[in-house]
Protein backbone atom coordinates (compact mmCIF):
# COMPACT_ATOMS: atom_id res chain seq x y z
CA UNK A 1 0.00 0.00 0.00
CA UNK A 2 1.34 3.54 -0.78
CA UNK A 3 0.63 5.62 1.79
CA UNK A 4 1.78 9.76 2.63
CA UNK A 5 4.23 7.98 4.91
CA UNK A 6 5.93 5.45 2.40
CA UNK A 7 4.98 1.77 0.89
CA UNK A 8 3.15 -0.34 4.01
CA UNK A 9 3.45 -4.03 3.73
CA UNK A 10 -0.16 -5.64 4.89
CA UNK A 11 -0.65 -9.12 5.82
CA UNK A 12 -4.71 -9.44 7.23
CA UNK A 13 -5.37 -13.16 9.16
CA UNK A 14 -8.90 -13.30 9.95
CA UNK A 15 -8.29 -16.22 11.61
CA UNK A 16 -6.08 -14.60 14.44
CA UNK A 17 -6.87 -13.92 18.34
CA UNK A 18 -5.28 -10.77 19.13
CA UNK A 19 -5.27 -8.76 22.02
CA UNK A 20 -3.73 -5.00 22.60
CA UNK A 21 -3.13 -5.72 26.52
CA UNK A 22 -0.69 -8.56 26.03
CA UNK A 23 1.45 -7.63 29.07
CA UNK A 24 -2.05 -8.55 31.29
CA UNK A 25 -1.35 -12.06 30.69
CA UNK A 26 1.66 -11.89 32.99
CA UNK A 27 -0.36 -10.49 35.39
CA UNK A 28 -3.22 -12.88 35.11
CA UNK A 29 -0.46 -15.95 35.46
CA UNK A 30 0.07 -14.05 38.82
CA UNK A 31 -3.45 -14.68 39.71
CA UNK A 32 -3.96 -17.78 38.57
CA UNK A 33 -0.60 -19.32 40.44
CA UNK A 34 -1.69 -17.80 44.35
CA UNK A 35 -5.48 -18.34 43.64
CA UNK A 36 -6.26 -14.56 44.23
CA UNK A 37 -8.63 -14.45 41.26
CA UNK A 38 -10.37 -17.83 41.78
CA UNK A 39 -11.07 -16.50 45.31
CA UNK A 40 -12.24 -13.31 44.94
CA UNK A 41 -14.67 -14.63 42.27
CA UNK A 42 -15.86 -17.12 44.63
CA UNK A 43 -16.71 -15.48 47.08
CA UNK A 44 -18.05 -12.28 45.63
CA UNK A 45 -22.08 -11.80 47.19
CA UNK A 46 -22.58 -11.39 43.21
CA UNK A 47 -25.64 -13.78 42.92
CA UNK A 48 -28.16 -14.23 39.70
CA UNK A 49 -31.71 -15.67 39.87
CA UNK A 50 -32.17 -15.77 36.14
CA UNK A 51 -31.16 -18.98 33.72
CA UNK A 52 -29.93 -16.59 30.83
CA UNK A 53 -27.67 -14.22 33.52
CA UNK A 54 -23.79 -13.99 32.65
CA UNK A 55 -21.38 -16.18 34.68
CA UNK A 56 -20.35 -14.11 37.47
CA UNK A 57 -16.97 -14.54 36.43
CA UNK A 58 -17.44 -12.94 33.46
CA UNK A 59 -19.29 -9.70 35.14
CA UNK A 60 -15.44 -9.35 37.64
CA UNK A 61 -13.49 -10.67 34.70
CA UNK A 62 -14.50 -7.75 32.43
CA UNK A 63 -14.40 -4.82 35.33
CA UNK A 64 -10.78 -6.25 36.25
CA UNK A 65 -10.02 -6.14 32.09
CA UNK A 66 -11.50 -2.57 32.17
CA UNK A 67 -9.41 -1.13 35.04
CA UNK A 68 -5.91 -2.47 34.24
CA UNK A 69 -6.46 -1.10 30.34
CA UNK A 70 -6.88 2.43 32.59
CA UNK A 71 -10.29 3.05 32.24
CA UNK A 72 -12.14 5.42 34.03
CA UNK A 73 -16.26 5.08 32.63
CA UNK A 74 -18.40 2.31 32.33
CA UNK A 75 -18.84 3.28 28.39
CA UNK A 76 -15.58 3.03 28.14
CA UNK A 77 -15.65 -0.99 28.40
CA UNK A 78 -16.99 -1.40 24.75
CA UNK A 79 -13.36 -0.71 23.07
CA UNK A 80 -12.36 -3.96 25.16
CA UNK A 81 -14.95 -6.05 23.61
CA UNK A 82 -13.04 -6.85 20.40
CA UNK A 83 -10.31 -8.98 22.76
CA UNK A 84 -10.20 -12.36 21.67
CA UNK A 85 -7.65 -13.32 23.68
CA UNK A 86 -7.66 -11.65 27.96
CA UNK A 87 -11.64 -13.49 27.94
CA UNK A 88 -10.20 -17.04 27.99
CA UNK A 89 -7.40 -16.31 29.80
CA UNK A 90 -9.05 -15.47 32.72
CA UNK A 91 -11.46 -18.66 31.97
CA UNK A 92 -14.84 -16.15 31.11
CA UNK A 93 -16.74 -16.52 27.85
CA UNK A 94 -16.72 -13.23 26.97
CA UNK A 95 -16.17 -9.13 27.82
CA UNK A 96 -19.57 -8.00 29.00
CA UNK A 97 -21.25 -4.66 28.05
CA UNK A 98 -20.91 -1.90 30.61
CA UNK A 99 -25.14 -2.20 30.98
CA UNK A 100 -24.63 -5.78 31.97
CA UNK A 101 -21.81 -4.44 34.42
CA UNK A 102 -24.07 -1.69 35.85
CA UNK A 103 -27.60 -3.51 36.61
CA UNK A 104 -25.09 -6.25 38.21
CA UNK A 105 -24.86 -4.23 40.98
CA UNK A 106 -28.16 -2.32 41.55
CA UNK A 107 -29.26 -5.14 44.02
CA UNK A 108 -27.70 -6.60 46.84
CA UNK A 109 -26.30 -4.87 49.87
CA UNK A 110 -23.79 -2.72 50.09
CA UNK A 111 -22.31 -3.26 53.62
CA UNK A 112 -21.92 -7.29 51.91
CA UNK A 113 -19.69 -5.78 49.15
CA UNK A 114 -17.61 -3.69 51.14
CA UNK A 115 -16.85 -6.95 53.36
CA UNK A 116 -15.82 -9.44 50.67
CA UNK A 117 -13.79 -6.12 48.66
CA UNK A 118 -12.16 -5.22 52.36
CA UNK A 119 -11.66 -8.73 53.07
CA UNK A 120 -9.51 -9.10 50.16
CA UNK A 121 -7.73 -6.23 50.34
CA UNK A 122 -6.39 -6.60 53.70
CA UNK A 123 -5.04 -9.92 52.90
CA UNK A 124 -3.19 -8.04 50.41
CA UNK A 125 -1.01 -6.08 52.84
CA UNK A 126 -1.68 -7.69 56.03
CA UNK A 127 1.39 -9.11 56.67
CA UNK A 128 3.21 -5.75 55.97
CA UNK A 129 1.35 -4.46 59.06
CA UNK A 130 3.77 -6.57 61.34
CA UNK A 131 6.83 -4.04 61.03
CA UNK A 132 6.77 -0.83 62.62
CA UNK A 133 5.32 1.55 60.17
CA UNK A 134 3.87 5.15 59.47
CA UNK A 135 -0.20 5.66 58.29
CA UNK A 136 -0.31 8.68 56.02
CA UNK A 137 -4.49 10.44 55.28
CA UNK A 138 -4.66 12.67 52.59
CA UNK A 139 -7.89 14.05 50.87
CA UNK A 140 -7.72 14.09 46.97
CA UNK A 141 -10.56 15.97 45.09
CA UNK A 142 -12.07 14.78 41.77
CA UNK A 143 -13.48 17.46 39.81
CA UNK A 144 -16.93 15.44 38.11
CA UNK A 145 -18.69 16.55 35.05
CA UNK A 146 -21.86 13.87 35.05
CA UNK A 147 -24.39 13.45 37.48
CA UNK A 148 -23.07 11.50 39.82
CA UNK A 149 -24.24 10.46 43.44
CA UNK A 150 -22.59 12.89 45.78
CA UNK A 151 -21.18 14.87 43.31
CA UNK A 152 -21.65 18.65 45.19
CA UNK A 153 -19.68 21.78 45.32
CA UNK A 154 -17.12 22.17 47.79
CA UNK A 155 -13.08 23.16 48.29
CA UNK A 156 -12.13 22.72 44.76
CA UNK A 157 -8.74 24.49 43.85
CA UNK A 158 -8.01 23.53 40.29
CA UNK A 159 -11.73 23.50 39.42
CA UNK A 160 -13.35 26.23 41.07
CA UNK A 161 -17.28 25.81 41.13
CA UNK A 162 -17.41 22.65 39.79
CA UNK A 163 -18.98 19.46 41.51
CA UNK A 164 -16.79 16.74 43.04
CA UNK A 165 -15.63 13.97 44.97
CA UNK A 166 -13.33 13.67 47.84
CA UNK A 167 -11.20 10.85 48.12
CA UNK A 168 -10.20 10.21 51.63
CA UNK A 169 -6.92 7.62 51.28
CA UNK A 170 -4.65 5.82 53.93
CA UNK A 171 -1.64 4.89 53.00
CA UNK A 172 1.53 2.58 54.26
CA UNK A 173 3.33 5.70 54.13
CA UNK A 174 7.24 4.26 53.16
CA UNK A 175 5.86 1.84 50.25
CA UNK A 176 2.70 4.37 49.50
CA UNK A 177 0.46 1.44 49.60
CA UNK A 178 -3.01 2.22 49.87
CA UNK A 179 -4.99 0.86 52.82
CA UNK A 180 -8.32 1.73 52.24
CA UNK A 181 -10.24 4.83 49.98
CA UNK A 182 -13.36 6.42 51.23
CA UNK A 183 -15.30 8.51 48.74
CA UNK A 184 -17.14 11.29 49.99
CA UNK A 185 -19.60 14.15 48.74
CA UNK A 186 -17.85 16.97 47.21
CA UNK A 187 -18.11 19.50 50.64
CA UNK A 188 -16.53 16.55 53.32
CA UNK A 189 -12.85 17.57 52.65
CA UNK A 190 -12.25 18.04 56.14
CA UNK A 191 -9.66 15.29 57.80
CA UNK A 192 -12.75 15.17 60.39
CA UNK A 193 -14.76 13.45 57.49
CA UNK A 194 -11.77 10.70 57.42
CA UNK A 195 -11.46 9.87 60.52
CA UNK A 196 -14.68 7.18 61.46
CA UNK A 197 -13.37 5.00 58.24
CA UNK A 198 -9.53 5.30 59.98
CA UNK A 199 -11.32 4.17 63.56
CA UNK A 200 -13.34 1.97 61.85
CA UNK A 201 -10.29 0.05 60.23
CA UNK A 202 -8.30 0.29 63.31
CA UNK A 203 -10.82 -1.48 65.15
CA UNK A 204 -11.07 -4.30 62.97
CA UNK A 205 -7.04 -5.67 63.60
CA UNK A 206 -5.37 -6.33 67.06
CA UNK A 207 -3.31 -3.44 67.94
CA UNK A 208 -0.06 -5.08 67.10
CA UNK A 209 -0.86 -4.13 63.86
CA UNK A 210 -1.76 -0.37 64.22
CA UNK A 211 0.65 1.86 63.12
CA UNK A 212 3.51 3.10 65.32
CA UNK A 213 2.62 7.39 63.91
CA UNK A 214 -0.31 8.68 61.86
CA UNK A 215 -0.17 11.66 60.48
CA UNK A 216 -2.70 13.81 58.83
CA UNK A 217 -3.15 18.06 58.40
CA UNK A 218 -3.66 19.88 61.30
CA UNK A 219 -7.23 18.87 61.94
Amino acid sequence: METFGGKVFVRWDRDAEVTAFAPVAYFIEFLKANGLWQQWVKECPLNYRSGNAPPKQDILGTILLSVLAGHKRYAHVTTIRSDSVMPGLLGMERVRSEDAVRRAFLKGEAGEYAGWLHAHLDSSYEELLSEPWILDMDGTVKPLYGQQEQAVRGYNPTKQGRPSHVYQTYFIAAIRMVLDVEVQAGNQTASQYAQPGLWAWLDRRPREQWPKLVRGDIA
